[in-house]
């Protein structure tokens, strides 16, 4: 679990990335899940987009991409999700305690 420093630090680091995933009509699924997880291994943080077109509200996504990657939800805002979880072998982010 995230403590508040630790969310408004991995904020902070997101605000310059771009989303690399875009969740729309069909909503979240098993390979999206997969793809997430596999980018949140090279990565450890990334946004996701959630297109006008996703039949489902913001929060389902987001409780759907954590709970299929086992990451940590950072931030939902504006229809951009940010996700973070520590990578096995390519970890690069340094979380204040």
């Amino acid at each position: 679990m995230l403590t508040g420093k630790q969310k408004r630090y991995l904020r902070s680091l997101a605000h310059h990335i771009n989303p690399i995933f875009q969740v729309g009509k069909g909503g979240v699924n098993e390979n999206m899940i997969k793809q997430i997880d596999e980018a949140l291994e090279k990565r450890e943080l990334l946004k996701v987009s959630i297109l006008q077109n996703c039949d489902e509200d913001k929060e389902t996504v987001a409780n759907e991409i954590v709970e299929g990657t086992k990451a940590e939800l950072v931030q939902i805002i504006g229809n951009i999700i940010v996700v973070y979880k520590e990578s096995r072998e390519h970890k690069e982010i340094t979380l204040p305690v």
